[in-house]
Protein backbone atom coordinates (compact mmCIF):
# COMPACT_ATOMS: atom_id res chain seq x y z
CA UNK A 1 0.00 0.00 0.00
CA UNK A 2 2.84 2.57 0.83
CA UNK A 3 4.19 1.52 -2.74
CA UNK A 4 1.23 2.39 -4.22
CA UNK A 5 0.76 5.64 -2.51
CA UNK A 6 4.15 6.40 -2.97
CA UNK A 7 4.18 5.85 -6.96
CA UNK A 8 0.80 7.92 -6.77
CA UNK A 9 2.37 11.17 -5.24
CA UNK A 10 5.33 10.85 -8.03
CA UNK A 11 3.04 10.30 -10.78
CA UNK A 12 1.40 13.20 -9.19
CA UNK A 13 4.61 15.47 -9.00
CA UNK A 14 5.37 14.12 -12.77
CA UNK A 15 1.88 14.87 -13.74
CA UNK A 16 2.27 18.29 -11.82
CA UNK A 17 5.89 19.31 -13.31
CA UNK A 18 4.79 18.57 -16.66
CA UNK A 19 1.67 20.99 -16.79
CA UNK A 20 3.72 23.76 -14.92
CA UNK A 21 6.48 23.47 -17.85
CA UNK A 22 3.66 23.52 -20.28
CA UNK A 23 2.05 27.03 -18.79
CA UNK A 24 5.29 28.36 -18.23
CA UNK A 25 6.26 27.74 -21.85
CA UNK A 26 2.95 29.12 -23.42
CA UNK A 27 3.81 32.34 -21.02
CA UNK A 28 6.95 32.70 -22.40
CA UNK A 29 5.73 32.51 -25.81
CA UNK A 30 2.77 34.79 -25.71
CA UNK A 31 5.07 37.60 -23.80
CA UNK A 32 7.23 37.20 -27.00
CA UNK A 33 4.50 37.62 -29.50
CA UNK A 34 3.25 40.56 -27.39
CA UNK A 35 6.54 42.32 -27.42
CA UNK A 36 7.06 41.44 -31.28
CA UNK A 37 3.58 42.70 -32.39
CA UNK A 38 3.76 45.52 -29.70
CA UNK A 39 7.57 46.56 -31.15
CA UNK A 40 6.17 46.46 -34.80
CA UNK A 41 3.40 49.17 -33.87
CA UNK A 42 5.66 51.53 -32.31
CA UNK A 43 8.20 50.76 -35.12
CA UNK A 44 5.18 51.47 -38.17
CA UNK A 45 3.62 54.69 -35.96
CA UNK A 46 7.31 56.41 -35.03
CA UNK A 47 9.54 56.31 -38.09
CA UNK A 48 9.59 58.34 -40.89
CA UNK A 49 8.82 57.45 -44.20
CA UNK A 50 11.65 56.43 -46.38
CA UNK A 51 13.86 58.74 -44.31
CA UNK A 52 16.91 58.16 -46.08
CA UNK A 53 15.22 58.89 -49.53
CA UNK A 54 12.30 60.73 -48.55
CA UNK A 55 10.44 62.62 -50.84
CA UNK A 56 8.79 65.59 -48.45
CA UNK A 57 11.82 67.92 -47.50
CA UNK A 58 10.86 67.18 -43.56
CA UNK A 59 11.88 63.78 -44.48
CA UNK A 60 15.24 65.04 -45.99
CA UNK A 61 15.92 67.41 -42.60
CA UNK A 62 16.30 64.91 -40.80
CA UNK A 63 18.62 62.69 -42.81
CA UNK A 64 21.91 62.57 -41.37
CA UNK A 65 25.74 63.69 -42.49
CA UNK A 66 26.14 60.11 -42.86
CA UNK A 67 23.27 59.29 -44.68
CA UNK A 68 23.55 62.14 -46.87
CA UNK A 69 27.14 61.13 -47.34
CA UNK A 70 26.48 57.55 -48.61
CA UNK A 71 23.59 59.05 -51.03
CA UNK A 72 26.63 61.29 -52.33
CA UNK A 73 28.89 59.18 -52.96
CA UNK A 74 26.47 56.35 -54.69
CA UNK A 75 25.70 59.18 -56.86
CA UNK A 76 27.66 61.08 -60.23
CA UNK A 77 27.42 65.32 -60.22
CA UNK A 78 28.36 66.84 -63.20
CA UNK A 79 28.87 71.04 -63.40
CA UNK A 80 26.19 73.78 -64.87
CA UNK A 81 26.45 77.14 -65.57
CA UNK A 82 25.03 79.29 -62.83
CA UNK A 83 22.71 81.47 -64.70
CA UNK A 84 21.36 80.87 -68.00
CA UNK A 85 22.22 82.63 -71.03
CA UNK A 86 20.22 85.44 -70.89
CA UNK A 87 20.83 85.84 -67.03
CA UNK A 88 24.55 85.78 -67.75
CA UNK A 89 24.57 88.62 -70.37
CA UNK A 90 22.20 90.87 -67.57
CA UNK A 91 24.91 89.83 -65.22
CA UNK A 92 27.90 91.28 -67.31
CA UNK A 93 26.25 94.12 -68.01
CA UNK A 94 25.19 94.97 -64.57
CA UNK A 95 28.75 93.98 -63.31
CA UNK A 96 30.72 96.48 -65.91
CA UNK A 97 28.21 99.25 -64.86
CA UNK A 98 28.82 98.47 -60.93
CA UNK A 99 32.50 98.60 -61.27
CA UNK A 100 32.64 101.67 -63.37
CA UNK A 101 30.62 103.24 -60.64
CA UNK A 102 32.04 102.21 -57.62
CA UNK A 103 34.61 99.47 -57.47
CA UNK A 104 33.93 99.11 -53.67
CA UNK A 105 30.41 97.41 -54.64
CA UNK A 106 29.91 93.76 -56.14
CA UNK A 107 27.10 92.13 -58.00
CA UNK A 108 26.26 89.19 -56.56
CA UNK A 109 24.14 86.05 -58.02
CA UNK A 110 21.34 83.61 -56.98
CA UNK A 111 21.73 84.84 -53.42
CA UNK A 112 19.37 83.41 -50.62
CA UNK A 113 18.07 85.51 -48.76
CA UNK A 114 18.45 83.91 -45.57
CA UNK A 115 22.12 84.27 -46.46
CA UNK A 116 21.35 88.24 -45.71
CA UNK A 117 18.47 88.70 -44.13
CA UNK A 118 17.57 88.05 -40.23
CA UNK A 119 14.55 87.65 -38.44
CA UNK A 120 13.73 86.67 -35.03
CA UNK A 121 10.56 85.06 -36.02
CA UNK A 122 11.51 81.94 -37.11
CA UNK A 123 8.67 80.63 -38.78
CA UNK A 124 9.32 84.32 -41.01
CA UNK A 125 12.70 83.72 -41.25
CA UNK A 126 11.65 79.82 -42.76
CA UNK A 127 9.55 81.37 -45.23
CA UNK A 128 12.24 83.31 -47.10
CA UNK A 129 15.14 81.26 -45.80
CA UNK A 130 15.81 79.34 -49.33
CA UNK A 131 14.28 81.72 -51.60
CA UNK A 132 16.34 83.54 -54.29
CA UNK A 133 17.36 86.98 -55.64
CA UNK A 134 18.69 86.39 -59.34
CA UNK A 135 21.13 89.85 -58.76
CA UNK A 136 22.10 91.12 -55.41
CA UNK A 137 24.26 94.77 -55.03
CA UNK A 138 26.84 94.65 -52.01
CA UNK A 139 28.20 97.34 -50.88
CA UNK A 140 31.39 97.47 -49.43
CA UNK A 141 30.97 96.34 -46.06
CA UNK A 142 29.43 93.26 -47.68
CA UNK A 143 25.94 94.26 -47.07
CA UNK A 144 23.46 93.84 -50.00
CA UNK A 145 21.33 97.48 -50.70
CA UNK A 146 19.77 96.48 -53.91
CA UNK A 147 17.90 93.05 -54.64
CA UNK A 148 17.23 92.86 -58.63
CA UNK A 149 14.99 90.22 -60.10
CA UNK A 150 15.62 89.28 -64.04
CA UNK A 151 11.90 88.77 -65.12
CA UNK A 152 12.21 86.31 -68.16
CA UNK A 153 9.68 85.33 -70.97
CA UNK A 154 8.45 82.28 -68.18
CA UNK A 155 9.18 84.13 -65.08
CA UNK A 156 5.02 85.23 -64.31
CA UNK A 157 4.30 81.23 -64.64
CA UNK A 158 2.85 79.27 -61.60
CA UNK A 159 3.17 80.92 -58.10
CA UNK A 160 5.61 83.32 -59.36
CA UNK A 161 4.30 86.34 -58.30
CA UNK A 162 3.45 85.12 -54.72
CA UNK A 163 6.78 83.96 -53.92
CA UNK A 164 7.90 87.61 -55.69
CA UNK A 165 5.65 89.65 -52.79
CA UNK A 166 6.66 87.20 -49.92
CA UNK A 167 10.34 88.37 -50.85
CA UNK A 168 9.18 91.64 -51.72
CA UNK A 169 8.00 92.25 -48.35
CA UNK A 170 10.78 91.23 -46.74
CA UNK A 171 13.12 92.65 -48.48
CA UNK A 172 10.87 96.45 -47.45
CA UNK A 173 11.08 95.14 -44.01
CA UNK A 174 14.79 95.22 -44.09
CA UNK A 175 15.40 98.66 -45.94
CA UNK A 176 16.47 96.73 -49.27
CA UNK A 177 15.83 98.35 -52.54
CA UNK A 178 13.71 96.14 -55.02
CA UNK A 179 14.45 96.31 -58.96
CA UNK A 180 13.39 94.45 -61.72
CA UNK A 181 14.74 94.13 -65.09
CA UNK A 182 12.22 92.76 -67.90
CA UNK A 183 13.45 91.19 -70.63
CA UNK A 184 12.93 92.64 -73.71
CA UNK A 185 12.56 96.13 -72.39
CA UNK A 186 15.15 97.32 -69.96
CA UNK A 187 18.02 98.22 -72.56
CA UNK A 188 21.44 98.59 -71.81
CA UNK A 189 21.38 102.11 -71.38
CA UNK A 190 18.60 101.69 -68.86
CA UNK A 191 20.35 99.27 -66.71
CA UNK A 192 23.38 101.75 -66.65
CA UNK A 193 20.78 104.63 -65.45
CA UNK A 194 19.84 101.92 -62.98
CA UNK A 195 23.11 101.76 -61.59
CA UNK A 196 23.67 105.30 -61.18
CA UNK A 197 20.57 105.88 -59.24
CA UNK A 198 21.20 102.87 -57.27
CA UNK A 199 25.32 102.76 -56.71
CA UNK A 200 26.58 105.91 -54.99
CA UNK A 201 29.77 107.17 -57.03
CA UNK A 202 33.21 106.39 -55.38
Amino acid sequence: MFETLFEGAINSQVVFVAVLVAVVFFVTEWRKAGRKKGSGKRYYKNRQPNRRFGKTGEASKLATAADQLETVMAADFKPRSLLNKSEANVFRALDQAVIARNPGWQVMAQVSLGEFLSSRDQSAFGCVNSKRVDFALMDENCYVQHALEYQGKGHHQGSAAARDAVKKEALRKAGIGYHEIVAGHTTPSELRTLVEKLVPAE
